[in-house]
């Protein structure tokens, strides 16, 4: 396993390396120029000419390309900010971890949601309950974040005036909208696999014998169930503490919150691309150590999916594993 981990994290400097020339390109080709959004609309063409120089923007794509990744690789640097003249990677920790306590509480708030009402509709197939559930699942998955946004903010601070609308000053109060906001989704996405998954364990021989015993209905459906049903949810809430450590890009935005989504979004604003290239690249590499954590976690429910990993990898397994989702959502609706 160790020999696994190790190579999983040698797989994340293409994968950096992948998404810095994807993020560096786009850069080069999005209209504007920084040196111009630095100096400002009444500057002259020497002093935008005097700023192009002292950031090096008169280099080469391929020379300029070169130095970042050699600074990254070498040394984790990620550049200068164009507007604070500060190291990319300390403004980057300086603010991330608002992000990541946003992310880590919506998925949180998702999970003990989203798993119950999954339960709940699969013990209750067809029942008023399941369809309930499972509109209220649609209707999460449909509704786009931003959207969800400005609605609670309407209603809540706006309207009734009991929750801060932007900023952090309210205490645990500000908190409450943002994870609200983008948790939903995830917590109806949660919810739709749990059932799913759920369905295709609880029509299991060892259920039916569970049953023939006489154990506890809860016993029967969290002991025995719920257990043997969890590799697929665990996969999605990996997946969706990923989403959203991006997605808070937009709850950050519309909430004003001082977190690294929005603190990329201004720099995307201003052509401050080391801050863009910067950001890109670390939540890169948050995704794939969260990836790896998923994997990790999965041979602890399941001790014989070590072996798995370590002969077939990582991709035939998912594979396998989302073969046998599919499988399950065709055959209960």
């Amino acid at each position: 396993m160790i020999k696994y981990v190790l190579k999983r994290l040698l797989m994340m400097i293409p994968v950096m390396l992948g998404v810095l020339t994807i993020a560096f390109i786009l850069n080069e080709l999005t209209p504007g120029d920084a040196a111009t959004a630095l100096a400002g609309s009444e500057a002259t063409e020497e002093q935008v000419e005097a700023i192009r120089e002292e950031l090096g923007l008169n280099a080469p794509v391929l020379v300029r390309y070169g130095r970042y990744v050699w600074g990254l690789f070498t040394r984790a640097d990620m550049g200068t900010s164009y507007t604070t003249n500060q190291p990319v990677l300390d403004e980057i920790l300086a603010r991330y971890p608002t992000t990541l306590k946003l992310a880590f509480l919506s998925v949180a708030v998702a999970v003990l949601i989203g798993i119950p009402l999954g339960v709940i509709a699969a013990v209750k197939q067809y029942t008023w309950i399941d369809n309930v559930t499972m509109t209220i699942s649609l209707l999460g998955v449909s509704m786009p974040p931003f959207w969800l946004g400005l609605l609670l903010i309407f209603v809540f601070s706006v309207t009734l005036g009991v929750l801060p609308g932007s900023g952090l000053a309210g205490g645990w109060q500000s908190w409450v909208l943002p994870v609200v906001t983008i948790g939903f989704s995830s917590a109806a996405t949660i919810a739709r696999v749990t059932r799913s998954s759920m369905l295709e364990v609880i029509r299991q021989d060892y259920i039916r014998t569970a049953k023939a015993k006489g154990q506890s209905s809860f016993v029967i459906v969290v002991g025995h169930g719920l257990r043997n049903a969890m590799i697929p949810i665990i996969t999605v809430i990996g997946a969706q503490i990923g989403v959203q450590l991006g997605g808070a890009v937009l709850a950050e935005t519309i909430f004003a919150l001082p977190g690294l989504g929005s603190y990329m979004v201004s720099a995307i604003k201003g052509r401050n691309y080391p801050v863009v290239q910067g950001g890109v690249v670390f939540l890169s590499l948050i995704f794939s150590l969260v990836n790896l954590a998923v994997d990790l976690i999965y041979t602890v429910i399941d001790p014989s999916l070590k072996t798995m990993f370590q002969t077939k990898g990582r991709r035939a397994v998912r594979r396998e594993m989302k073969r046998q989702l599919m499988e399950g959502d065709g055959e209960n609706g």
